[in-house]
């Protein structure tokens, strides 16, 4: 099996993470991802912003895989995470989606404990020393800005918690596998203003040590947290670059013509 890289205490910093490669993909039929070429940066986070069904989604699913679990899903060209094809046939998946985290639009809570929401990881790596789960634990909810609100209630069920909090439950949950790549569909898209906000003070406080995509329909929110920011139409990459060009000077008048909402 082919294995990624082992960096588990250390982080090799690289100045491009994802490299994709005209790459387009189907679902059956129908193209959703239209030959997108673009390098996403080691450190900081991208936004992928684009009207609906522009395959935003499709393409952030496709960095780890997750559409191998759509029935006729098929991919051509290449995507490249931290020099390797994640397309490759002898890919090691399992390594693959522990490297590279993700965060859905709802929050998934497990319906366990809190400490058993965030120890499931580590203990499907073979981790089961008590002890050592405990500092996983207690470090993955700090790095998740939760650990203050929940050190006392471990054993609580976590779908007792509020939905904002459960959100950086599962954002700790993924922490705790020590990813590299962390992808994020619409994490704010069901919470309120106040729990959205804490979640973005969040992905600020971690894309010093993370590379981080964010899809996102809100591009108020691209421009807040965002250093650089993606837009899709129609399966296609149209505009790649700094954040403050794109909500400022985009080159592209499709872009200019979302960012000002003439359509969308």
């Amino acid at each position: 099996m082919i294995n990624f890289k082992q960096k588990l205490n250390t982080k090799i910093v690289q100045q491009t993470a994802i490299c994709a490669e005209n790459f387009s993909l189907w679902y059956g039929n129908k193209l959703a991802v239209n030959r997108v070429s673009m390098e996403i940066d080691s450190v900081g986070v991208t936004a992928i912003i684009g009207p609906s069904g522009c395959g935003k989604s499709s393409f952030l699913r496709s960095i780890n895989r997750m559409n191998d679990l759509i029935p006729n899903a098929r991919v051509e060209g290449r995507l490249v995470v931290e020099g390797q094809n994640v397309y490759e046939k002898r890919i090691d998946l399992v390594l693959l989606r522990r490297r590279i985290g993700m965060v859905f639009q709802r929050p998934n809570p497990f319906p366990k404990s809190i400490f058993d929401n965030i120890a499931y990881g580590p203990r499907l790596h073979g981790i089961w020393e008590r002890t050592k789960l405990h500092e996983i634990v207690e470090s993955s909810l700090r790095s998740a800005a939760l650990w203050d609100e929940v050190k006392d209630s471990l054993t609580r069920s976590a779908v007792a918690l509020s939905g904002g909090q459960q959100q950086r439950l599962c954002i700790a949950r993924t922490l705790a596998t020590q990813p590299d790549i962390l992808l994020m569909d619409e994490p704010c898209s069901a919470l309120d203003p106040i729990a959205t906000g804490k979640i973005e003070e969040l992905i600020v406080a971690l894309k010093e040590n993370y590379t981080i995509i964010i899809v996102t329909h809100n591009m108020q929110q691209a421009a807040r947290i965002s250093d650089k920011t993606a837009f899709f139409c129609l399966g296609e990459l149209i505009e790649l670059a700094e954040t403050n060009k794109i909500f400022t000077t985009p080159a592209n008048p499709q872009t200019e013509a979302y960012i000002t909402g003439r359509f969308g």
